[in-house]
């Protein structure tokens, strides 16, 4: 049995490419947050991790 793709800007908000965007910028700032080096990654580290969480949030609530 087929399934219908669903039209234009449906398909490009399913949840699986935007879920992934959103795990990897929750664990890019937990990188930016524990690196010793640059002290601009240190302290753009919570905003990185607030921005990914928000995110998965409202994408988490996406039909599938």
């Amino acid at each position: 049995m087929q399934t219908a793709e669903k039209p234009g800007w449906r398909r490009w908000l399913k949840r699986g490419p935007l879920e992934n965007f959103a795990c990897c910028l929750i664990a890019a700032g937990v990188i930016m947050l524990m690196q010793p080096v640059a002290l601009v990654l240190f302290t753009y580290s919570f905003s990185v991790i607030l921005v990914g969480t928000l995110m998965f949030v409202i994408v988490s609530h996406f039909p599938e």
